[in-house]
């Protein structure tokens, strides 16, 4: 049976996996954006329908994905005037793409439960590059009975890795803990590169020792070269990066954890938004080194 999928959220990560999913699936797709001009030229390039308020884009769907901007945005798009809840069906699940707070996630788990529609929280990782290569981690809290259902479409479409963590708000626990570690091994990589540079060794041929040791990671295989080089456009923002540590500490201080490095790189993060480069790449953190 063909699935019919409403994808609400056409920006950098949004667009391409609801493109995935209409290329890459047997679903019919329908989508939704705030800014009409983006959904156009979506159609443009993948077959499916443009609808202009959430609500329409819900009303027949049985799989509805969102990847918006933040709390507020998911909040707009599920309980607002136009949203979500106005038209969704029973039966109907929900996949949030988001990156949002835990808190926000459970609540709306519990609204739509009341209308027998069950809501995952599955944010995810890859970044931009992951998105359009269809080869992102995805990192699930909710239901496991909605979850066995919706996930063979995410593994078809962009999944290389998708996991049901735990019950509701898991999945977003789960993008912090991987955000902590993305910033803390950013941060480090800034610091390496910088010596370094001032040190007057050759870092290509550093970087191709070292890449091949205990050192390596993504970020210095797919970073290291660029941030030599002062290319910071990859499509995650840094003022993103402020906004999802900001969650994990809350979210931190919740459960009386410490987190004082993170503590730390998001005042790097917020120094260097402060000048004006907040639509910088995360990789930026070296900007401050030099």
């Amino acid at each position: 049976m063909t699935a019919k999928v409403a994808f609400l959220g056409l920006g950098v990560m949004g667009f391409p996996m609801s493109g995935h999913l209409a290329h890459k699936t047997d679903s019919v797709v329908t989508v939704y954006n705030r800014t009409a001009a983006k959904a156009s030229t979506w159609q443009e390039r993948y077959k499916g329908q443009v609808v202009n308020t959430p609500a329409d884009a819900a009303a027949q769907a049985d799989f509805v994905f969102i990847c918006v901007g933040n709390d507020h945005d998911l909040e707009q798009v599920l309980t607002g005037p136009d949203g979500v809840l106005q038209a969704v069906r029973p039966g109907t699940i929900i996949i949030d793409h988001t990156t949002v707070s835990a808190d926000i996630s459970r609540r709306m788990a519990a609204i739509f439960k009341q209308q027998n529609v069950a809501f995952l929280d599955a944010p995810v990782s890859g970044g931009q590059a992951g998105a359009e290569k269809g080869a992102l981690s995805v990192m699930v809290g909710g239901d496991s009975v909605a979850f066995e259902s919706a996930a063979p479409l995410m593994r078809k479409a962009y999944g290389k890795e998708v996991r049901l963590i735990g019950p509701s708000g898991a999945g977003q626990t789960a993008k912090m803990i991987n955000q902590i570690c993305i910033a803390a091994t950013v941060q480090g990589l800034a610091e390496a590169l910088a010596f370094g540079q001032k040190a007057g060794v050759n870092m290509d041929e550093v970087l191709q020792v070292i890449s091949k040791g205990a050192a390596q990671s993504w970020q210095m295989e797919n970073r290291a070269s660029t941030m030599l080089q002062d290319k910071f456009d990859f499509g995650f923002a840094l003022d993103w990066m402020i906004k999802d540590l900001g969650i994990a500490l809350d979210e931190a201080q919740r459960h009386g954890a410490q987190l004082p490095g993170t503590e730390t790189i998001l005042s790097y993060y917020q120094e260097l938004t402060a000048q004006g480069d907040g639509r910088l790449d995360t990789s930026a953190l070296i900007k401050r080194l030099r």
